[in-house]
């Protein structure tokens, strides 16, 4: 059972030539609402890589609340840790350009609100995985990472969007995924930069003494922390929009550790899965089901 405490957002998106400089405005295209946030794309992620999933977060009062929340209630997730808040709902704000890279700004409304105490202490068990990311207060997140630690569960912590978290902060949590900006940058936290991506999370995995993985883009991912340096390829695709591709492989990556897969194979499975969701448009509306990343899968030699 995966239960995944973090945020719940609407995407408003809009799409552009090229990003906006300090006080200029371009015109973008219509603009897109998908439903968002980093809680509930893992979530997502997880339920359509085949994992039973339950999601502890909060919304609004506001009519952007239920489109948050359709994907997730069409996909089974377990929504009884949604609480409604007096409030707006989150938003981000994205703007895509033409490669497909984007610029986001956040407004976390409802999700400044989330507590540890929606969930209940006996709902963790050993062998489950609670996944966390930093769009909610990491007071509340690290107290539900400490509950799960000491059920026996798996606790797995994207770090992102990046901020300087303590070794006490990040005590319980048993993998962190980074993207290769984020692992820099939480590498030049502890004085460990190196600059080269593998040894940046070499040395995090080797001085936090927990499994460090960095998502690279078209090149894929690595990992360090439990033997060998783990290293897995990319899908080679052609970019639409890369909004939702490093939830899409936190997700899928604890789907697939969570039935027991490797850390070689889950990480192989989460690299395409992520690779998937950047040929669609938004971020949920482009996560891939299990079907679809087994059948890319078997077409890249050696995964």
């Amino acid at each position: 059972m995966i239960t995944v405490f973090g945020s719940i957002n609407v995407d408003l998106v809009s799409r552009v030539q090229s990003h906006p400089r300090p006080g200029e405005t371009v015109t973008g295209s219509d603009y897109f609402l998908f439903p968002g946030g980093k809680g509930a794309n893992q979530a997502l992620a997880a339920a359509r890589a085949g994992a039973s999933v339950r999601l502890v977060g909060a919304v609004g009062t506001d009519d952007f609340a239920r489109l948050a929340l359709t994907e997730l209630d069409v996909a089974g997730i377990d929504l009884g840790g949604v609480a409604r808040r007096d409030g707006p709902t989150g938003i981000a704000l994205i703007v895509v350009d033409r490669n497909g890279e984007n610029s986001i700004v956040l407004s976390p409304g409802a999700n400044r609100t989330v507590t540890a105490s929606q969930l209940s202490a006996d709902t963790l068990r050993a062998g489950d995985t609670l996944l966390l990311q930093l769009e909610v207060p990491y007071a509340e997140a690290g107290r539900i990472a400490r509950k799960a630690r000491d059920a026996g569960a798996r606790v797995v912590l994207s770090v992102a969007p990046f901020r300087p978290l303590s070794r006490e902060d990040l005590a319980p949590v048993s993998i962190l995924i980074m993207n290769q900006h984020e692992a820099g940058a939480l590498a030049e936290h502890f004085g460990l930069r190196v600059g080269n991506h593998e040894a940046d999370v070499a040395a995090l995995a080797h001085a936090l003494d927990k499994i460090v993985i960095a998502t690279l883009g078209a090149d894929g991912a690595v990992a360090a922390g439990s033997g060998d340096m783990v290293r897995v390829p990319a899908l080679s695709v052609t970019p639409v929009d890369t909004t939702g591709a490093g939830d899409t492989f936190a997700g899928v990556l604890a789907a697939l550790l969570d039935e027991g897969a490797s850390l070689p194979d889950a990480m192989a499975g989460a690299a395409i899965a992520g690779s998937l969701a950047t040929t669609r448009p938004g971020a949920q509306p482009s996560f891939p089901h299990r079907a679809e990343i087994e059948a890319a899968r078997s077409g890249v030699a050696g995964i």
